[in-house]
């Protein structure tokens, strides 16, 4: 059986209820969530056998997470426990002009202080098929950055499939590195990577002519990003697939969504309407995951495995939480132009 391994961070979510703002509420929904878990959790739903691979601390939120994760059928045989806290981030969800706001509490959380050497990569990726990272684990600190290269090169010897999301969040980068150098040695070692409409301009300077993704509202063209993908497929020789997710941001409740693949020609997706979200946060990450499923399960149709990925996202976009949790069958079913949401009985 195809097996997955991810590694990064997993955090406590505390969001406001109800489109509040922070001032204005008197609690906060907790649920937990990380770019990597997330797309553990996604493909946990779609049959493949995953193991997420992070640190955490010995404590009672830390078991809570541990059992979330089981819960979705995830595996976490590979969590050393260590460290003081779990890292947490707090969510405001935006509506219509107003944008959401994430804040950042992961200062010096169990993940960040690992070193390398603290996990068996040989044992760990010894029966796997793929890797995944993000550039969210580097931005942590220089020993979680170290921990990922000693990973993905483990990976690289073994022969492992190593994807990543490119994933710039500026702020994170506050350790005295920027994205910039520490990102291109780590992405040298990857197969396949994703970024969206301006990941690439952000860590590598890479984007198109012409372009802003703070002013292009519902209007990406993909047919754009084939010069960024061919220009970091020629940055990283090792790349056998660039893939860009490509989201209009018309208003905060309001997206178009999409996505471009690039490996022997630029394959482009459908192009959905989402006019009523739910919850944008995680839709790259859900995209991810059901790219990662499609390239497992449909190997020689890059056209399949790009339209699997792009309508798993625009169905994350309809549920609350980090998590994707839909099945294969309900992609398939969008796919093939079943988006009415008419009530199943």
């Amino acid at each position: 059986m195809k097996k997955v391994v991810a590694f990064g961070e997993i955090m406590l979510r505390l969001t406001t209820p109800d489109n509040l703002r922070f001032i204005q509420t008197d609690r906060l929904n907790a649920t937990f969530g990380g770019g990597e878990a997330n797309v553990a959790v996604s493909l946990a739903n779609y049959g493949i056998a995953v193991e997420f691979v992070t640190r955490l601390p010995q404590n009672d939120i830390a078991d809570w997470c541990i059992s979330e994760l089981r819960k979705h059928n995830v595996g976490v045989a590979n969590i050393p426990r260590g460290g003081n806290r779990v890292g947490i981030y707090f969510l405001e969800t935006g509506a219509v002009s107003r944008p959401s706001k994430v804040l950042y509490d992961r200062a010096n959380s169990a993940i960040a202080e690992a070193k390398p050497g603290m996990f068996d990569w040989e044992r760990i990726l010894n029966d796997a098929e793929w890797f995944h990272w993000t550039g969210i684990t580097p931005a942590l600190s220089q020993g979680a950055a170290d921990t990922c290269l000693e990973a993905i090169k483990t990976a690289n010897k073994l022969g492992v499939t190593v994807s990543c999301d490119l994933n710039y969040r500026k702020n994170l980068w506050k350790y005295g590195k920027t994205a910039s150098e520490m990102m291109p040695a780590l992405v040298e070692g990857c197969d396949i990577i994703l970024g969206n409409e301006e990941d690439a301009e952000k860590v590598f300077g890479i984007k198109p002519e012409g372009f802003s993704a703070e002013h292009s509202g519902g209007d990406v063209n993909a047919a754009e990003f084939e010069s960024v993908c061919k220009q970091l497929m020629a940055k990283f020789p090792r790349a056998k697939k660039v893939i860009v997710s490509l989201r209009g941001s018309i208003n905060a409740n309001h997206n178009t969504w999409g996505g471009c693949l690039y490996s022997d020609k630029l394959y482009q997706s459908r192009r959905y309407d989402i006019t009523h979200i739910v919850d944008r946060v995680g839709g790259g990450d859900s995209f991810m995951g059901g790219l990662i499923y499609g390239l497992l399960t449909y190997p020689q149709d890059d056209q399949k495995a790009l339209e699997f990925a792009v309508a798993a996202s625009a169905l994350k976009h309809t549920i609350y939480g980090d998590f994707n949790l839909v099945s294969v069958a309900e992609v398939e079913n969008l796919i093939k132009g079943d988006g009415s949401g008419r009530v199943l009985r």
